[in-house]
């Protein structure tokens, strides 16, 4: 097995990563070296997660084998080894051979770094620019980022003059390197401890919350009004891009020498646009002979950047609209059925997606409740759920707490307070392998989701914002890249602090994990080894308290921005509308529902006499023609009623014309003056008296 879980774990990071991806980005529509570079991003921050409990493991194995090897006062190289045990010690499952890890975190860690401070950060400003060429791109790119890197270069700069000028400092390479990686783990520190004070509280009160039937559905409501104000906000910007479009278009002609340009931006609007304005367009004029005043290159990129965002924006509104429908119906099924005597859960509308064969087989609601294996709709909605989520919300509850006091007394070696510390101490006498590794992968994991859900929930306005189903635009993909890189190796150096795994921190000789080793020591910055690191994490207590009296919240409802907060008037009234809102969409679709059905039905039961009716009208309409051409051949009378006379007669009658003076004495040539008598199709002459005047009408 030696190496066997490190491969293992490399490709299922891969696939999950994938998935994640797949979910939040569209690989078809997106640019391929936008979902590499995300894909890259957060595999490798991913990576780093779940191979680190390998490399704990292995490191206490080295030290076990040291341990056994060595005297109590022996030293071996830099390293103090502990006392010989009398046990044997056994090779982990998932041992990793001496010289990969090293390797590994190397490769790993810088090219996370490089992604995260110098290429993403340029491909970024490469995907919100709108320039028509590559060039141009990366014109506007550079452009963007010259302050962005000019403020390192200048600061790191300044830093090699110090070193440099001041005899008291003789720094080698080596240490240069390990302040860089100090830096960028103290830029990350800051910012992890804001989100992961935030997780800690949010991520158990919305397990516990989401048991709250009512609860739900208000806050549903309440989304449902908030996005129905962007959503119409959405369409009115991108009505107003699309007439400046328009105007653009038209007033660019195809000999232009802009118009590649303008056939870029049309490419970007959606299909009804282009065809409203490909209608309205001439085929060839000489712009030459026009004296009008043209847009330059530069206005027609700003006006592409619009339309990109412009368009991602209203396609984003709508399918949120669409789900959030969904949500709001199911959830006032569930509020339905909780009543329900026969214990089967009934759906409002059919679900428009087909289920998964394997869900479906699982879960099924005609099952009966003496069946353990398979779980009806209707008992896990409604009864299995809820307390389902109250446990999970306990348990999440109960690691939170733990964190928070480990976070504060995890600089205590002596006692030692960390409860994680404890946990991985007591295992390493025994040399359990399997429990170090779980209760390693069991912590980091609740960490990593505290801080990575987070950054998926956040929202800066409309300039970064992870949406669901596809609709997350380049940007914001390639943001998150950024965060991940810099927030995973500074969470990964806390959680083997907490652990007592890093020498730093637990004050002891002994050999560290090879990620720290690759982290370089942090005493050569004394004050950020010992002082920042050790006593900025005691502020997630302070986060946590502001978070569970939601401060955040209640900041920016004073601001302007609605929150949901049940003590809020505004909050009443927007849940108001947006039941109003659901209200209004249910009943659109059950009348499309009915409308369906009622078609279905009608082409179920008379499909076969339609069919028959349609084959008779075709033949009656063949003989119709044959008689009509047979009529033709004939000679025209001079009484034959023209078709003119057919409609100025329904035009008289529809406009309540006044009446014509017939006189059945005088016959006239004119057959509109004609009214003696009209022809037959059988050929013979009817007398038209007065009464009789609209018998053939």
């Amino acid at each position: 097995m030696s190496g066997a879980a490190l491969g293992l774990e490399i490709v299922f990071v891969f696939f999950l990563a994938l998935f994640l991806l797949h979910r939040y980005g569209d690989f078809k529509k997106q640019h391929r070296l936008v979902i590499i570079a995300t894909l890259l991003a957060w595999y490798l921050c991913f990576l780093i997660v779940f191979i680190l409990p390998l490399d704990v493991s292995t490191t206490i194995y080295n030290r076990c084998k040291l341990a056994v090897n060595s005297s109590p006062a022996e030293s071996n190289g830099s390293y103090i080894t502990l006392a010989p045990s009398k046990q044997k010690c056994f090779k982990p499952w998932s041992y990793i051979p001496d010289g990969i890890m090293p390797i590994f975190w190397r490769v790993v860690y810088w090219t996370s770094q490089f992604l995260t401070w110098i290429l993403l950060p340029f491909m970024q400003s490469y995907a919100r620019s709108g320039g028509f060429s590559i060039t141009g791109k990366i014109k506007t790119a550079l452009i963007e980022n010259a302050i962005y890197y000019g403020t390192y270069l200048l600061i790191f700069g300044a830093f090699l003059i110090y070193v440099a000028v001041n005899p008291n400092f003789n720094l080698q390479w080596n240490q240069l390197q390990t302040i860089g990686i100090a830096a960028a783990n103290t830029w990350g520190l800051f910012l992890l401890v804001l989100l992961l004070g935030y997780g800690l509280v949010e991520i158990p009160r919305s397990h516990w919350n989401g048991a709250k039937r009512g609860y739900l559905l208000m806050k549903t409501y309440f989304k449902a009004a908030k996005l129905m104000t962007e959503k119409a906000d959405a369409e009115e910007n991108l009505e107003d891009i699309m007439e400046e479009v328009r105007k653009v278009s038209e007033s660019i002609k195809y000999n232009h020498p802009l118009r590649k340009c303008v056939d870029t931006i049309l490419k970007k609007c959606p299909t009804e646009y282009q065809e409203r304005m490909g209608r309205n367009m001439d085929d060839y004029e000489d712009f030459d002979e026009r004296q009008n005043s043209y847009p330059s290159e530069k206005s027609l990129a700003k006006l592409h950047k619009q339309v990109i965002y412009s368009v991602q924006r209203h396609r984003r509104t709508q399918v949120q609209w669409q789900i959030l429908l969904e949500q709001a119906f199911y959830l006032e099924d569930v509020a339905k059925n909780e009543s329900s005597a026969t214990r089967q859960f009934v759906h409002t509308f059919h679900s428009q997606e087909p289920e998964n064969k394997i869900v479906q087989y699982f879960y099924t609601p005609t099952v009966d409740m003496c069946v353990c294996l398979f779980f009806p709709e209707w008992y896990w909605e409604c009864l299995l759920r809820p307390w389902f989520y109250r446990v999970l919300a306990v348990v999440l509850a109960t690691f939170s707490v733990i964190v928070v006091w480990s976070e504060c007394t995890f600089f205590s070696t002596k006692p030692v307070l960390s409860l994680f510390a404890v946990f991985i101490q007591l295992a390493e006498k025994t040399y359990n392998y399997i429990y170090i590794e779980m209760a390693c992968f069991l912590t980091i994991f609740f960490l990593s989701i505290c801080v990575y859900s987070t950054v998926f929930r956040i929202r800066v306005f409309n300039y970064y914002y992870l949406a669901s189903h596809h609709q997350t635009d380049a940007y914001s993909l390639l943001f998150s890249g950024m965060l991940f890189c810099r927030l995973t190796p500074p969470l990964c150096l806390n959680f083997l602090g907490l652990t007592h795994m890093d020498a730093t921190i637990s004050h002891k000789n002994t050999q560290p994990t090879a990620y720290t080793s690759i982290m370089g020591s942090m005493r050569v910055l004394s004050f950020i080894a010992d002082g920042f690191y050790i006593y900025y994490p005691m502020l997630v207590v302070i986060l946590c308290i502001a978070t569970y009296f939601s401060l955040g919240t209640r900041c920016l409802n004073l601001l302007g921005f609605q929150q949901f907060m049940g003590d809020s008037e505004m909050t009443s009234d927007l849940i108001d509308e947006g039941k109003e809102l659901i209200r209004r969409e249910k009943r659109k679709r059950q009348r499309q529902e009915e409308g369906e059905t009622r078609r279905r039905e009608w082409k179920e039961r008379y499909g076969n006499r339609d069919d028959s009716t349609r084959s008779r009208a075709v033949h009656t309409d063949q003989k119709e023609s044959s008689f009509s051409e047979t009529n033709a051949n004939r000679p025209l009378s001079k009484y034959t009623r023209s078709n003119g006379r057919t409609e100025r007669d329904r035009i008289e009658l529809l406009q309540d014309a006044e009446p014509l003076d017939f006189n059945a004495d005088s016959v006239n040539d004119d057959p509109l003056e004609s009214d003696s008598g009209r022809y037959q199709p059988g050929g013979r002459y009817l007398s038209m008296s007065r009464s009789k005047i609209f018998d053939d009408v």
